[in-house]
Order: C-alpha cells, then structure tokens, then sequence
C-alpha cells in the first residue's frame, strides 16, 4: 500500500512524463484490442490505425525510461539524415548498426540474383568489408535516396542520387528566420519519382514546424528568445517497441537543433502515426516493459551546433532508466 507522499510522488512523475504513458497506452491497446495483420517481413503484427502522441518539451527530453535508451546511436543516425548521406559507411564507422540489414538485404538478393560462381559473405563479413574497403562500401553500402538525399538534394524526378536538388533543411532555416508564421515550413521524404529506388521507403515521411510569439513567463525563463517552436511529424509506418522510441528522441533532438539555430524555444512535439503496430516477436519483451514504472524525464543538452553540416554535440543529464529489453529487428 503506498503512502500519500509516495502516491503523490508517482502522480507528479506521470504527469511529468505524459509521453511514456502515450507509450505505455499504445502498448496496452496492441496487446488488448488491435488486428492481426500480415507484413512485408513475413513476421506477423498486431495493428491499429491512425493515433497521435504531444508532448510538452518543457517536461523534458522525451527518451523512454522503462528500458535503456541508445542515444548515441539515434543522435548518429540524426546527423547521418542532416548530412544527406544515404550509405551506411559513416553508420558504421560511427558503431551505428540499425540499417546494416537493409544495407546487407539488398546485398544478398543481388549477389543470389547475379551469381558470380563465390560464396556470398556472411553479414559479419559484409560489415567488415565495408568498414575496410572503400569501393565495396560505395557500391553496396549505398541505400539509394532515402532520408538525407531527400531533405537535403530533392530532386523532382528519378536519377543520380548524388546530383544536387533541392536542399529542403536549407531552404526550412531560411524561411523560419525571415518568415516565422508560414504555413509552409514543411520537410517531405516521400518523393514519388525516387521511391522505387529506394532500398527502403519512408516510414516518417515528412515534417512541420510552427511558430509562436513566447509568452511573458517564457521570456523570463529564456531571454531574448521571442518565438517558440513546435515540430509535428507524420509516420505511415510505426514499429511501436523498436522503432517509436526512436522516433520520438530524433524529432525532439531535431526541434532542439532547429530551435538552437533560429534562436527560439523548443514547444511542442507531436506524432501523427499511421499503421502502428507491434511485431508478435515482441509480445513478450511489450508485456515486460508495462509492468516497469516510469521515471522522471532527463535533459539534453546541445551545444556546437551546424546544422546544415550535420554536427552537434550533446550532453544527457539525470536519465534514470530500466535495462534494454532485447527484440529482434524485422527487415
């Protein structure tokens, strides 16, 4: 039986970390009252359709606390995005391992399409050689134009991916700071003309940021910073326990970023998630995360920030979490 301080303790923890407990609902209705689909991956899911997740960043950085969070590697990935790159090899010389199965996918349904009379490499050996061979990483850690080319080269028809476009992050700062309260500060992913060249189409295929002028009490708390700043994402795709969680620290860590670089104050950050799903694989690991209570929010901090060049450099204070829960990742 808890005490009065102990249950008014964990009534201001929820309340300070809404997001988890938008998290933790989902989870619950997978689990309780969802419909089991088939996927592309042959792995099984339970699914519903069309939900929404805010979050105030003034509660803190939204990483979950009911199990152990990789933040160096979503904040790697992020930077992967910002620099337009779409080959692994930065990913993987940076420790960053999330794409090497779409990256070896690819591989190995070419190698077994086209033999070439030599046994196809392990995944282990595919990962060295493209740490250690700058040709085979060129050719064959190349995604195709998936995220960073589109945010940073959109081009309007199918080609080269490495041809210059439209630098779609650019051209977001440059209308932010001269006008704040268009409602056209929009970043898109899904480009029709290039999907089909895509090892992968985008799950989060687009985003947009809003503006306001700071309230007297905001400007107290951050002077000369006049304007604050929301990011709202959409998602057609959710891989809820692997996947989300990434999601929503990379948006946030992106409103951060973009907040840093127009001098504004990080607001609200909004998902707007399409088929949300959990793979039956993670059932288990799903049901043992519920049952961990949740912790108060952390900090991050950035500092060092380009940017258009994809660099920054962060600081995570006062994350108290849960270990990692382990699940296989379905490609």
């Amino acid at each position: 039986m808890l005490s009065s301080k102990e249950r008014w303790k964990t009534l201001t923890t929820l309340l300070m970390n809404r997001i988890e407990e938008q998290y933790r609902a989902l989870l619950g209705t997978l689990l309780e009252n969802s419909t089991e689909k088939s996927d592309r991956t042959g792995t099984g899911t339970l699914s519903v359709f069309g939900r929404q997740i805010r979050h105030q960043m003034k509660d803190g950085f939204p990483l979950l606390t009911t199990k152990r969070m990789a933040v160096k590697t979503m904040m790697t990935e992020l930077k992967w995005f910002l620099k337009g790159d779409t080959n692994i090899k930065y990913l993987v010389d940076n420790k960053c391992n999330i794409w090497n199965g779409d990256a070896y996918k690819n591989y190995e349904k070419y190698a077994m399409d086209n033999s070439y009379g030599v046994d196809i490499l392990s995944m282990d050996e595919f990962i060295e050689q493209i740490k250690t061979d700058d040709e085979f990483a060129k050719k064959w850690g190349e995604l195709g134009p998936i995220y960073g080319k589109q945010w940073r080269s959109w081009s309007p028809v199918a080609g080269d991916i490495n041809k210059g476009g439209k630098d779609q992050i650019k051209e977001l700062i440059k209308n932010l700071k001269e006008n704040p309260d268009s409602r056209r500060l929009m970043v898109s992913a899904w480009n029709v003309g290039e999907l089909p060249e895509m090892t992968l189409p985008p799950c989060h295929y687009g985003f947009q940021v809003y503006t306001r002028l700071t309230t007297r009490e905001e400007k107290i708390v951050n002077p000369g910073k006049y304007r604050a700043i929301s990011l709202m994402w959409n998602q057609r795709s959710v891989d809820t326990f692997l996947g989300l969680p990434f999601n929503i620290a990379s948006y946030a860590a992106l409103l951060c970023l973009i907040a840093e670089e127009v001098n504004m104050v990080p607001d609200q950050l909004i998902g707007n998630l399409g088929d949300v799903h959990l793979y039956k694989n993670h059932i288990d690991q799903a049901r043992e995360q519920l049952t961990r209570e949740v912790y108060d929010l952390p900090a991050v901090e950035f500092s060092n920030v380009d940017l258009l060049d994809g660099e920054f450099d962060f600081e995570v204070k006062d994350y108290k979490y849960h270990p990692s829960i382990k699940a296989p990742l379905s490609n």
